[in-house]
This record gives C-alpha cells, structure tokens and sequence, in this order.
C-alpha cells in the first residue's frame, strides 16, 4: 500500500505526462477523460486504504461526474453516509478528507446522509443539479442505483426546467446578455459551455440521457445541427483546456493576455496584404470562438423549447391563425406550414414584423427557428430588392416594442448580415481600441437597445432629457437606422465615418423612406461622433465652439437625434466610458445650441451680457449687495465671461468678492453640479509652474482631472478652476475630501517646493498587448491667438504631470485643459501660448520631446 507523498508524486508526475502527451490541439479533447481516470485511480487508491463498509458511498458530482475534468478544476466529491453512520467511521472520514489534500487532489466536498441530500436539494437547485450528475467511484453499486432513483423521483422537471431558466437569466445578466464581448469568459457567458450543460441538466431532468444523438433520435436535432453543435463544444472545450495550461490556474476568461498564445497554438497566423497585417492571428482565433458561441445561442432555445415542450402544453392545442403563413399556438408564433420561407421567402422579415406585433406572442416555436435558419441562404440579392422585403424591414423599425429583442434574433439566426451583407462584414469583429468592451455588432446593438430604453416609461427617471425628446421625436425609425448603421464602416481601413456615410447613402436611397429621412440617417452616420468629439475635446461654454457647432448642426430635429445617438453611443463603449461629467458637458452642449439655433442669429448673440445677467440673477439669490461683484469683476477681461458659464461666475464671484488682492492662496471646492466629483477654484498670486504643481497634487491623492480652466486677471492672480473626479468615491464623505482638498491644496501651493517627479506604474494588461502608440500634434487655433496641443497617448499615472512639467520648463503657459480618458487610452486637448510656438523649429521639438515621454512604459 502506497503511501500519501507516494500518491502525490504518482498524481503530479502523470498529470504533466498527460499535459506533455496531449497538448496539441488535435489530442486536447482526450485530455479531461484522461484526468478523470487519473483522479479516479487515485482516488480509488486512497479510497481503498480504509476499510470503509460498502454502504459508504464515494461519489463524484459536478464536471467530475460527468467526467469533464479541466486541468484546473475542481474535484467535487459526495460522501455518502450510511444513515445513521457511526462516530468511528466519522472520525476516519476526517482523517481521509485531509489526505485528499495532501495528494495535491483540489477537493470541494459534502458528506451526507441520503435525507440530507434530499432535503437540501429541495433548498439549493445547485445540489439538485450536481445530484443528477453523480458517478459512483467506491462503494455498493445497488445503493448507488437506488440513490439516483430516489433523486430522479424528487425532481419536477417543470420546476427544475423555471429554476435552471432563471439561473440561465441571471448568469446572463452578468454579461449584459452579451455574446461578443473582446475578452468573452467561455463558460459562463451567453453561448460559453454553461449552455450546453444546461441542455445536458434538463435532459436528465427528464430522464433522455445528455448525449446529442440521443436527443437526436427524439427528433430534437438535425445530423446538420448536432454536427455544428459538437464541433462549436469542441472548440470551447478546447480552448478551456489550454487556458487552464497557459494561466496555470482555473481560468475561463480568453484575456488579451493570452489571445495572442492561444491563436499560435491553435495554428493562427496574421493576414497580410501588401505588407500590412488585416487580419491579426488573436483576432482569427476570436473569430473562431464566436462563430462556435453563436452556433451555441442559436441551438440551445431550440433544444430548450423542444425540452419544455415535453413537460408543458405549451404546443399543445388549437392553433390560432394570424394569416396564411403563421399561427399562435399558446404563446409561441409559428409557421403554418415546414416550407412556408421556401415558398415565400418575404416571410422571413414577416416573422420577426409579426414577433413584434402580436402581443399574445413571447416566443417563436422551435420547429420556427430551425426552419428560420435554414432558410437564411434564402436571402439573397433580389430578396433584398423585392419592395414587400423592403417595406417589412423598416416597418420593424417602426414598432413602439420589441426593436431589441428582435435585432437580437436577427442577428443571432444570421438574418440581419445576410440582409445587410455591410452589417455582416462587422459581425464579430474586435476593436481594439481599449475603450470597446464589445465586438462591432454587439456595441450596434447595445446602443440600439440604449435608445429604446429611453422610450421605455419606466426608464425615464435615468436619462429624463433622452426620454422626453425621444418621445418628442417624429420618426425615430430614423434614428434607429442611424444607429444600426452608425459604426458599419468599421475594418475597412479609412475613417469609417465617410465610409459608413457611403454605405449608408447607398442603402437608405433604395428604402421606402422619405428624403428627408433618408439624409438624416447619412448624416447622423457621418456625424455621430462630431457631438462627443466637439463636447470633450472642446470648451462647450466657448461661444465659438457653440456657434460653429449650431452652424453644423443647422436644425432642431438632427440636434435632437445626434444628442440622442451620441449618448446611447458613449454608454454602449463601455461601463468604464460614461460618467456623469460627460453627461453634463453634452447636456450643456445641447441646451446652448438648442437656444442659439431657436434664437436664429449663430453669430450676433451677446453672450457676454447674457452670462452676466443670469450671474447677478443668482447672486442675488445669496443675499449679496448689488454691486459686491464689481472689484472682483473688474479685474476680469472678457476671455473669462466668454470660457466660464454663470454658474461658475456667480460661484467664483460669492467667494472672491472681498479677497480681490489677497496674497495667500484661496482654494475652493464643491461638489460638483453632475453629482459625481468635485469642482475646485484656485486663486493665488501667479508663480511659474503653478498648473504642473496643481495636476501633481490631483495625481498623489489620486484624483483624475477631466477639465481645467486657466486665466490670468488685470492683478496678476491666477483663477484656475477644476472639474476632479475621485474613483471609488461613492462611500466617501465629499465634506471630508472637500476639506482634505481645500487645505492641502492651498498649504502645496504655498509651499513652492521643487515639483515632484511624475508617478510610475505599471502599464495596464490591455495597452501591454494592445500599446496605444502616442500622437502630438501643435496647431493655431482658429483665432490666430493660441495654440492647440492635441495629444494621444495610453493613459496612466503621471501622465498629466509628464506633460505640464514639461510645457513648464519651456515657459509655455495653459489657458486650458480637456482631458479624456477613454478606458485605457488618454485624449488630452490644451490651449497653450509662449513665445517658443511662433518658431517652426521649436515646435518640432517640442512635439518630439513630449512623443518621447508619452511612448508606453
């Protein structure tokens, strides 16, 4: 009899030979069988130096029962105890519980009475669950055959078919229902292999086996679908395996991290063309994964509504006819006929105009989809050029409900890339861009699903302004469009702005549309992203930005649907993405131009007066004299009212009305009016370096900076107001960091002491695989006055002091600052002046120096 170490040793020496045996992609699938007979022999080993009575049962539940071990998953184990076991047999059960530890075996255990496990499988769907995937490893096989009897006998199927649905919903909930994500986890995420072992959970449910050809033989299959369906298991499992291998740890996520290891392993390779590489091996390899999780999404409903079937007469009973081609069957829509799309194609959009339309429906029967995604080779060029085809397509658009979940299924079924075969070509394609979350596809259709959700009553409280126009709004079957075709241009090289501008003029000019309609879909395709560029890289309370952004936008009726697209579009990048701050600057952005354009004159408007105006108005609110403003808003030039709203000037005004000349520096904050972060005023008598001390102090206390204005007043102050955001803050007292900010801040700046070097850190995962290569570009701006500093660069800690410290040492003054951070990538704009930017060549190297600085650590 071997000892533990022994049986250690044995279980790591063979685990590697079996890792060295089969860890090509061809032998990979061997791999889990062959752990699992490892894990038995060893386990039957240690097992077997105890004297255990055959009424003792070892059992193996979970991925172990099914005999799907991952290298690095764990071992779940039931102990099953006699029913009334006795002390001594419970003490060894101790001891043996331990040594399964010391063999190196990843152990999750139970150790129950046969009522136990009933009585908490009643409680928990999860032990039901791992119940029915039992295999007996040691002990009396009859009451191992009685034990799973009793099991099937306790199970509903209905109840357990609802509970492993809502666990379904909820796991989906998870990933934002999201099949494509950039760094997808391939077992739990919509389409991973939780899916399939859902279809395998249900069917034992009912007592047919998990084995696709004996559900094949129930008529639940096609020889085509269990063919697509083992290969799409086969390249999840797959890529599982060599996950666990290359993270040396349990991990299902397919991180940026190994793409690159995974598409070589598998045989990947980049696709060049003309010496430029179109198509990355990582991004081949993703491609691959989602055409498997797709194949996932598309036949597990299927095979689940074939399933629920068998338990419910939910098929059962009179069908209700809609019209020749479709009936209602309960609440399932479904063909009247299985060659109804063969004989008339246009029913194939009917379908999904009619899932929108009939209210009774909640689902399509599974005989439905299958036939559906046979039928969508039927999609072809004169499909597409047929008017009724036409006509039911837009129509789709036009329903008050349902847009999203139909899409979805179009999407899903490959309908929608057939019908737009533009559409088609983004369809799992990754961007790499850091701020994307999602492939192209899903982004289209999280900002589609963005928009409707702003017509959904209950929703109106989260975006109040997004729901009332978009209610207001006349056709917004137009913005929709616009939606579905806003980033189609994406992987065809060029700005995919103009290319999907193209695109779209191509398309929405064959559509029964009206002129009108179709020109603002093309521009709202061309323009999409000039509201968030103009809102964060811009000063949006500038009467020049406003006015040159009105002379674009020329009428209500596009304002209205580009503010609506660009903030479904920021919110569909990426949780990370949106904030409140930007919500704030587009909103202002979009009422200032509402009123210039409702005014109708974009370049005699007397903002200056304007501001002022509604500044006293408000400090009158507070109590102060009519003319307390004067000395502070006599050391004020224009510029200051022109770059300040007047909010801001009242503000300004209440705390430095009677310190016009004060020689210390005065610092206010207050929470900010977006509700998320603070706005901070700096008021002191001007020093060099004083904007590069101030961003040095934000970065060690670990604030971000997303807006700066500089000015300078006739008495030689600087007035610097802030706009900070502080992660994590949302259990944060703002009294407290408010005081934190106003006095330390004040006491840095009183100081004067040496600027500190610029914080270090390590280079994020993402931009270590994905490296935002650095652009500066120094331009006059539009009024011959200043400078604009445009930089691109991977953000990180230290960035802003990296380049204020340098602009400080060339004397080189900042009026103002626009930082946007987009995930992992910094879009920093600043309005700069100093007399070494009227020299070409001075220019050149600055531009070079700071290039140098922002390269990726």
């Amino acid at each position: 009899m071997r000892s533990v170490s022994a049986l250690r040793d044995d279980y790591v020496q063979s685990k590697a030979a079996l890792r060295a045996a089969l860890d090509q992609p061809q032998t990979l699938l061997a791999l889990p069988a062959q752990l699992t007979a490892l894990t038995d022999r060893i386990l039957g080993e240690l097992w077997g130096r105890y004297e255990f009575p055959a009424e003792l049962l070892l059992v193996a539940v979970g991925g172990y029962g099914r005999g799907e071990l991952f290298p690095h998953s764990d071992i779940d184990l039931l102990i099953l105890l006699p029913d009334q076991p006795a002390p001594a047999l419970l003490e060894k059960l101790e001891v043996l519980v331990g040594e399964l530890w010391d063999t190196g075996l990843e152990v999750g255990h139970s150790v129950r009475t046969m009522a136990d496990c009933l009585s908490e499988s009643e409680k928990d769907i999860t032990v039901q669950t791992a119940l029915l995937e039992a295999r007996l490893l040691c002990g009396d096989a009859g009451r191992f055959a009685a034990f799973q009897e009793t099991v099937y006998r306790h199970i509903d199927p209905k109840e357990f078919f609802d509970a492993k649905l809502l666990e379904q919903q909820a796991r989906y909930g998870k990933f934002q229902n999201a099949t494509y994500k950039l760094e997808p986890n391939l077992k739990e995420a919509p389409g991973g292999l939780r899916d399939l072992h859902l279809i395998g959970w249900i069917a034992a449910s009912q007592r047919l086996g998990r084995d696709w050809h004996a559900l094949a033989e129930l008529g639940m299959l096609t020889a085509e679908e269990i063919q697509k369906l083992s290969r799409a298991e086969t390249v999840l499992r797959s890529y599982r395996i060599a996950l666990h291998w290359l993270a040396r740890r349990r991990e299902d996520r397919i991180l940026f991290d190994y793409q690159h290891q995974l598409a070589s392993q598998f045989g990947f390779a980049d696709t060049v063309t003309h010496g430029k590489i179109t198509l990355r091996a990582s991004e081949a390899l993703m491609a691959d994964y989602y055409l498997a999780a797709r194949v996932v999404t598309q036949l597990t409903p299927l095979l689940l509504q074939a399933l629920r079937a068998r338990i419910v007469s939910q098929l059962d009973g009179a069908p209700v006819a809609i019209n020749e081609r479709f009936q209602r069957r309960g609440n399932l829509l479904e063909i009247t006929a299985p060659d109804v799309f063969e004989r008339v194609p246009a029913a194939i959009l009917e379908l999904f105009l009619l899932y929108e339309r009939e209210r009774e429906v909640a689902d399509i029967a599974p005989a439905t989809l299958r036939a559906l995604w046979h039928a969508r080779l039927l999609i072809d060029d004169a499909f597409r050029a047929d008017p009724l085809n036409k006509q039911h397509f837009i129509d789709i658009f036009r329903e008050p409900r349902g847009l999203t979940r139909v899409l979805r299924r179009m999407n899903q079924y490959g309908v929608l890339g057939r019908y737009i075969p533009e559409f088609g070509h983004i369809v799992g394609r990754m961007q790499h861009d850091l701020f994307h979350v999602y492939t192209v596809d899903e982004h289209t259709l999280m900002v589609l699903r963005n928009l409707r959700r702003f017509a959904v009553p209950a929703f109106t409280h989260e975006y109040p302004l997004c729901s009332r126009l978009i209610e207001e709004c006349e056709h917004p079957e137009v913005l929709y469009l616009a939606a579905l075709f806003h980033d189609i241009g994406k992987g065809r090289g060029g700005d995919h702005s103009q290319l999907g501008r193209d695109i779209a003029r191509r398309w929405v000019d064959a559509q029964p549309l009206a002129p009108e309609d179709r020109d603002l879909v093309v521009w709202l395709v061309e323009h999409h992203l000039t509201m968030s560029s103009v809102a964060q890289k811009q000063d949006v309370y500038d009467p020049d930005t406003v006015e040159e952004f009105a002379a674009l936008v020329q009428t209500p009726r596009r304002l209205n649907a580009l503010y609506l697209l660009t903030v479904a579009d920021i919110r569909g990048t990426s949780p990370k993405v949106w904030n409140a701050w930007k919500a704030k600057l587009l909103e202002d952005l979009y009422r200032a131009t509402l009123k210039l354009l409702a005014s109708q004159n974009l370049t005699g408007h007397s903002w200056v007066a304007e501001r002022q105006q509604e500044a006293l108005r408000l400090l009158q609110l507070y109590g102060l004299r009519q003319d307390a403003h004067q000395d502070f808003w006599n050391e004020l030039d224009t510029v200051y009212f022109l770059r300040h709203d007047a909010r801001e000037i009242a503000w300004h005004t209440r705390q430095l009305f009677s310190r016009v000349n004060a020689p210390e520096p005065i610092v206010r904050a207050k929470l900010s009016e977006s509700g998320e972060g603070l706005q901070v005023l700096v008021y002191t008598p001007d020093q060099p370096d004083l904007f590069a001390r101030i961003c040095s102090f934000f970065e060690r206390a670990g604030y971000s900076i997303f807006d700066a204005h500089i000015h300078t007043t006739h008495n030689g102050h600087a007035l610097d107001s802030f706009y900070v955001f502080i992660a994590d803050s949302r259990n944060t007292n703002y009294r407290d960091l408010i005081n934190y900010v106003e006095f330390e801040l004040a006491a840095s700046i009183a100081r004067a002491a040496p600027l500190p070097a610029p914080q270090k850190a390590r280079v994020s995962r993402q931009q270590k695989h994905f490296p935002v290569q650095p652009h500066v570009l120094i331009r006059q701006d539009e009024r011959g006055k200043y400078f604009v500093l445009a930089i691109a660069a991977g953000d990180r800690p230290g960035l802003l002091s990296t380049i204020t410290r340098i602009l400080a040492a060339r004397r080189i003054a900042i009026q103002s600052a626009k930082i946007m951070t987009l995930g992992e990538r910094a879009e920093d704009n600043f309005l700069i002046s100093g007399p070494l930017l009227n020299d070409e060549r001075a220019v050149q190297q600055l531009e070079t120096e700071l290039l140098q600085a922002l390269q990726p650590q």
